[in-house]
């Protein structure tokens, strides 16, 4: 019979301490070699925000930092090792900090939702930079085709602070709005690019973000401050549950933005890709405004180079874009014909260039002109010799339109219309009820009203070869 004797526990107490000291060596050795990888992975940029975490979230979920609408809040952008600093081969970075949404769900349809808040607030901006108080940025950078995305360089060797402003808040890209709803979460991402051999900042060396919520001016104090109370009603077991608030938030290293190396790119590379944007297809009409109809036709003559035309193709479209300072949407149209922007609405225009260049390019579109100080009407007086020309409602009288109310611009659209030149008109009467002419001066064409018609006769000056022009 074999009996089994166990071991003192003193024998197993020594063994594990000659193992313990067998391998101590090999152990700080492989300790110390983890240390180094970790270190020489990590990457020396750090981004800071400036705006503290709410304490009402888990140990196991992500910090989460409540924003204010319209607020500026600083972004340290620092390097941990300044002196040791060499993966950048160019003097600066560019770094591309972007508003995105945290769920997955909704990154999928950020186009859509993007638009839906275009459409929504024409001319505003989700995320803008503060110039004033950023310091140790170079050629800030708001790309107006990009609402949500700004971009700037700065120095490696220097630490930045650069201050931005969120203009949307988490409950307008709620499904149902009622009051009360859980506002969606947003990331604050970084991305930081370096310079190739050419100039291009497409080299990708770092990226962070972190998740915020924003809120209407002075919500996210309030809600900072309920969590807190939140917190401090609870018994110190499940304190110990959640995360410590901290004044700042530290973003968390991430893969780069997918779009972001697209932006870097689309500055220093010649191609164009298709738009981004589609807007809605109403037509629109060429009706608006004081033009009649045969001015139209006018306007939109082919041999006319400078307005659009619906038969001018996507390069003649990029010519005209540029001849008219539109350059900063020629890539937004870049695959768009003269029928295709000409079908665009005034609506359609303000949405996607914002009001002011909307308007101006809705008009450039339309071919308007700028809106007469004046509009008067004249007919030519018939000789003797010349048959009358008449329609069935009467005489045919010419507009002139004076764009200033002076005897200048009078005599020039008189000698456009009689197509003479201006030089050759000596002196323009007013020939009053009583026969007598009066002299017209600068004042007198100011006395005259709206649409007022006049009769228009030419006398032969003796003295010169130019003409005395009356108007009865």
């Amino acid at each position: 019979m074999l009996f089994c004797h166990s071991q003192p526990e003193s024998y197993h107490q020594n063994q594990h301490s000659f193992l313990r000291e067998a391998l101590e060596p090999f152990l700080k050795n492989e300790e110390a070699r983890l240390m180094a990888e970790t270190a020489a992975k990590r990457s020396p940029f750090q981004y800071v925000l400036c705006a503290a975490t709410s304490p009402a979230v888990k140990l196991q979920e992500e910090a989460l930092t409540y924003l204010n609408q319209g607020q500026s809040y600083e972004i340290r952008l620092l390097n941990r090792k300044l002196l040791e600093f060499s993966e950048v081969s160019s003097k600066y970075v560019k770094s591309f900090i972007r508003v995105v949404f945290h769920d997955r769900r909704l990154q999928y349809m950020e186009h859509q939702q993007l638009e839906g808040w275009r459409w929504n607030r024409p001319g505003d901006r989700i995320l803008d930079i503060d110039i004033p108080l950023s310091v140790g940025v170079l050629e800030p950078c708001s790309d107006p085709l990009h609402l949500n995305t700004i971009e700037f360089l700065w120095d490696p060797l220097k630490n930045a602070s650069v201050f931005i402003q969120v203009n949307c808040i988490s409950t307008e890209f709620t499904p149902r709005k009622h009051g009360g709803e859980k506002g969606v979460p947003f990331r604050i991402q970084v991305d930081t690019y370096t310079a190739n051999g050419h100039g291009e900042y497409v080299e990708h060396i770092h990226s962070s973000s972190c998740q915020v919520k924003v809120f209407k001016p002075k919500g996210a104090d309030r809600k900072l401050k309920t969590d807190r109370e939140k917190i401090d009603k609870k018994s110190p077991q499940d304190r110990q549950k959640y995360q410590p608030s901290h004044e700042t938030t530290l973003l968390k290293e991430c893969s780069p933005w997918s779009d972001a190396l697209n932006l870097s790119s689309s500055h220093s590379s010649s191609s164009t890709p298709s738009p981004v944007y589609h807007s809605s297809p109403t037509p629109c009409t060429f009706t608006e405004g004081n033009c009649s109809p045969n001015q139209q036709r006018e306007l939109f003559m082919p041999g006319n180079s400078d307005h659009l035309l619906p038969s001018s193709s996507p390069q003649d479209t990029q010519q005209w874009l540029h001849r008219h300072r539109f350059s900063p949407f020629s890539r937004l149209f870049s695959n768009f014909s003269g029928a295709d922007l000409l079908r665009m609405s005034r609506e359609d225009l303000i949405q996607i260039c914002g009001p002011a260049d909307g308007i101006r390019l809705f008009n450039a579109m339309k071919g308007r002109s700028i809106q007469p100080c004046l509009t008067i009407y004249v007919c030519q007086q018939q000789t003797r010799t010349s048959p009358p020309i008449k329609t069935e409602t009467g005489d045919v009288y010419h507009a002139l339109f004076l764009e200033e109310l002076t005897l200048v611009d009078l005599c020039e659209k008189i000698a456009s219309l009689y197509s003479i030149a201006p030089q050759q008109i000596t002196h323009i009467y007013r020939q009053k009820h009583t026969g007598i002419h009066v002299l017209v001066s600068d004042k007198m064409v100011q006395s005259f009203r709206e649409e007022m018609s006049f009769v228009i006769s030419t006398i032969r000056d003796e003295n010169t070869d130019g003409f005395h022009v009356v108007l009865k």
